[in-house]
């Protein structure tokens, strides 16, 4: 007969194991300083998988002299334990703070994990109710993407504080804007900005590199009102959601430029009398050096259609 470990040998192997996937997820984040004291933490542009731990967006580091500011805490628990070892390359400081900047899985899974260390949870108030009417849906999702042991330990834990427009932070000397301007590419995205350093963490308001999702629970019309909000501070440097460190020129080329010209020829194509099961023929050409253009494109015209029709 096969030897069935007892539970307390299964505990041990995962202890065992936690460590060597996170830090096998690790090798897929490469962390890029943006300013004194302040990275990004860069994951991969590919869907979630076993080999990133759900991590596959960018994250922010910002180091102030009382501990660590997190902008987003990764897409499992094992993928915030690759966040923290990628931190620890950075600074010895603990991580006092985790900013959820959407509704996205690896905006908002990983808290758990950092909760258990002290830290305390901010998010929008849309984007905790989002948390909390997507969280079985997304568990099931990552299950299905990263596998059932690389998801274990996961579990929705909600933000500690929650704010509707607008939340000051200061922590170490450092001061921080949240800004919740509405729904972009999910109910509750916000940004986080850094006018000292003038930096701007964008979350999923801003993709570059990669092609944006417009998806059910997406609003084209108001993710450009959240860019322009963003455009209106003139950041030197913007940390997106998804893709490298940017300039504000290089983030208007790869999501505000996309979305204006999404809505125009979608809606061009709408008053020539044309139904949606032709609208996968668009032309969006111009955007197909975007990772993710051929997987995206056709969705997103589908999408931004069926907005348009209630608008």
């Amino acid at each position: 007969m096969p030897i069935i470990p007892r539970p307390t040998t299964l505990l041990l192997l995962f202890a065992l194991l936690t460590p060597a996937l996170a830090a096998h997820a690790q090798q897929t984040l490469k962390a890029e300083q943006v300013s004194d004291n302040i990275y990004a933490i860069v994951g991969p542009f590919g869907n979630r998988s076993p080999e990133n731990l759900g991590n596959n967006a960018t994250f922010g580091v910002i180091v102030t002299d009382e501990g660590v500011i997190l902008i987003d805490p990764g897409g499992s628990y094992q993928g915030a334990a690759a966040l923290q070892a990628a931190i620890a390359q950075i600074t010895d400081q603990p991580v006092r703070i985790v900013i959820n900047t959407g509704g996205q899985d690896h905006r908002w899974l990983g808290n758990g994990y950092f909760k258990e260390r002290g830290a305390r949870i901010i998010s929008s108030r849309r984007a905790d109710e989002d948390h909390k009417a997507r969280a079985q849906d997304q568990l099931i999702g990552l299950g299905y993407l990263i596998g059932a042991n690389r998801l274990e330990g996961t579990e929705p834990v909600y933000a500690d504080e929650v704010f509707d427009e607008r939340m000051d932070l200061t922590l170490g000397g450092v001061s921080l804007q949240l800004r919740h301007v509405g729904q972009a590419h999910t109910p509750g995205d916000l940004f986080v900005w850094v006018p000292e350093k003038s930096v701007l963490f964008a979350g999923d308001i801003v993709y570059v590199g990669r092609m944006l999702g417009v998806m059910a629970y997406s609003n084209s019309r108001s993710w450009i009102a959240a860019f322009n909000a963003i455009a209106d501070l003139a950041p030197a440097s913007i940390v997106p959601g998804h893709g490298p460190v940017a300039t504000l020129a290089q983030a208007r080329r790869d999501t505000l430029d996309y979305l204006v010209t999404l809505r125009e020829r979608v809606a061009a194509f709408m008053q020539a009398g044309h139904g949606i099961e032709d609208i996968g023929n668009l032309d969006q050409s111009e955007f197909a050096y975007l990772v993710s253009y051929d997987e995206l494109k056709g969705r997103n015209a589908q999408q931004v259609f069926q907005e348009m029709e209630w608008e």
